[in-house]
Parts: C-alpha cells; sequence; structure tokens
C-alpha cells in the first residue's frame, strides 16, 4: 500500500512509524503560534498534509495515548476517519477532558494516523433476522467478569 502524501507550506514534518511495529504515525500541529484548549473546549487542528489512500483504504485518525492519559487530550469523535476520495487538509478536532487548560505548541504531536483496508457493505433489507443465543441484550448483558 502507498501512501501519498503533499505537504502544505505551513507543514515542516512527514508523518513517520516511530518503531518498527508501530501501527500509528505521528500527526503534529501545523500551527504557528501556541493554542490553548480550556477545560471542555474543541478545536479544529490542522496538520499541513493532505493525503491520496489507494482504493479500498481509509486513514484512522486516533488520539496519542501520552495526550489523553497525562493531560485529558482527546479527538472529539474518538476516532475520524478520512475517506480515500478526500483530497482536503487532514485537520484534528481535539477537545480537553481534563479541569485544566492545556497549551498545544506549534509542531507538537497531537495524533496518530492508521492506513486500515475496509470494505463497503451490500445492504439488503429484511423483515427478520436470525436468532441468536445473545439476542437484544445488549449494555452490560453478558456480565461484569
Amino acid at each position: 500500500m502507498i501512501l501519498k502524501i503533499y505537504r502544505m507550506e505551513h507543514n515542516k514534518f512527514v508523518p513517520e512509524y516511530k518503531t518498527e511495529g508501530a501501527a500509528g504515525m505521528d500527526l503534529c500541529a501545523a500551527i504557528s503560534e501556541p493554542i490553548t484548549l480550556q477545560p471542555l473546549e474543541r478545536k479544529l487542528i490542522p496538520t499541513g498534509l493532505k493525503i491520496e489512500l489507494e482504493h479500498g483504504y481509509e486513514a484512522q485518525i486516533r488520539p496519542r495515548s501520552g495526550l489523553s492519559i497525562k493531560h485529558g487530550i482527546s479527538l472529539i469523535n474518538c476516532v475520524g476517519t478520512v475517506d480515500e476520495d478526500y483530497r482536503g487538509e487532514v485537520c484534528v478536532g481535539l477537545v480537553n477532558v481534563s479541569n485544566e487548560p492545556y497549551t498545544i505548541q506549534p509542531d507538537e504531536r497531537i495524533a496518530q494516523m492508521v492506513i486500515a483496508k475496509y470494505e463497503q457493505a451490500k445492504i439488503e433489507i429484511v423483515t427478520e433476522l436470525s436468532d441468536t443465543t445473545r439476542g437484544e441484550g445488549g449494555f452490560g448483558s453478558t456480565g461484569k467478569v
């Protein structure tokens, strides 16, 4: 799979895998001045990147665990999807779920991008679904352990 990356003027970094076994590559904040996120505030942060994916692939934008655990900075939508036909700038919707302000610095690593294969489902409208042991049980129906 080849990922084509176009670096915009305000981008200094190309995403890279930090280790041989890494699934995600880091995305950096392509900003010229720090941006402070107040508690419960959300902002769209540019990465300065545009990408072109091969057919049948998506880019998943995921939170960085260190920012989440240490500072309460996560993604607004938990995991973002960049579709194969999107050609605009990849931006990251961040939210501060902590009680303290957090300042994002220029070029700071703010998210990870994972490339994943996908399939589109064929939709079939039916009048009933097959039975299973679980049935309609959900939201804790399988127990605590």
